[in-house]
């Protein structure tokens, strides 16, 4: 799971140990010494590789939005229009965690404490952030929408995904098939959304809308993103 090379072989090795056990018996439940023993190392090896468990989940979470990037850039190169290449985006997402849900469950009392480096809306996640927001800048692609506008939307549409993400872990329905339902009908809503950025008479309120997240720091910059995209999301 964990791209490897011939120098961090041993680290890709604790890694995946380390996730196969999170799965298994649960993050809260796994130390590292377990991890350690599992991996075939002394504890103090396994702390050479990573300082904790929340590294691991730290690396778990560059994996998945790496992933996701590689993948929706596959999907995209064969879609023809926007709904395919957001059909793309949102379910190659959903495939991507469908197996750690209950990790993530674990995880998720994390997730509303900024000051935790496994908070997803932390300083230590901005990264991870990016790069999702990233790949729906490139769904995007071509989409002609007002200049002013235009870096707004991409974050819009990652705000849409981690719902969907968060709505999954509760899905007790036959595969998450609820899931996916609600996010084939996200996208049309999609769509919508940006027709509407077209219409001159909606822009305005849109634009003081805009200005407020803005000021209050809720949508970063997009050009760190891009730099992200550009340099191809590798680790």
């Amino acid at each position: 799971m964990f791209k490897s090379t011939s120098k961090d072989d041993t680290r890709a090795h604790v890694f995946n140990t380390a996730l196969a056990l999170f799965r298994e018996k649960g993050f809260n439940e796994t130390t590292m010494r377990e991890v350690a023993k599992a991996s075939g190392l002394s504890l103090g090896a396994a702390y050479y590789y990573f300082r904790s468990k929340e590294d691991i989940v730290g690396a778990y979470y560059e994996h998945v939005q790496i992933e996701h990037l590689r993948r929706a850039r596959e999907g995209f190169a064969d879609a023809r229009n926007l709904k395919q290449r957001l059909e793309v985006a949102f379910h190659s997402k959903l495939d991507i965690i469908a197996d750690d849900r209950r990790l993530l469950v674990a995880l998720f009392r994390y997730g509303g404490d900024s000051e935790h480096p496994l908070s997803w809306f932390g300083p230590d996640t901005q990264r991870q952030r990016d790069l999702s927001m990233g790949v729906f800048d490139e769904a995007l692609s071509d989409e002609k929408l007002p200049a002013d506008l235009r870096d707004a939307v991409p974050v819009m549409l990652w705000a849409m995904h981690m719902g969907l993400m968060l709505y999954m872990l509760f899905d007790e329905s036959p595969q998450q098939q609820q899931t996916r339902k609600l996010a084939d009908q996200a996208i049309p809503l999609s769509l919508q959304m940006t027709k509407l950025l077209r219409v001159p008479l909606v822009r305005t309120p849109i634009r003081k809308a805009l200005a407020a997240l803005l000021e209050a720091d809720l949508i970063p910059p997009a050009a760190r993103w891009r730099a992200l995209g550009t340099e191809g999301g590798e680790a």
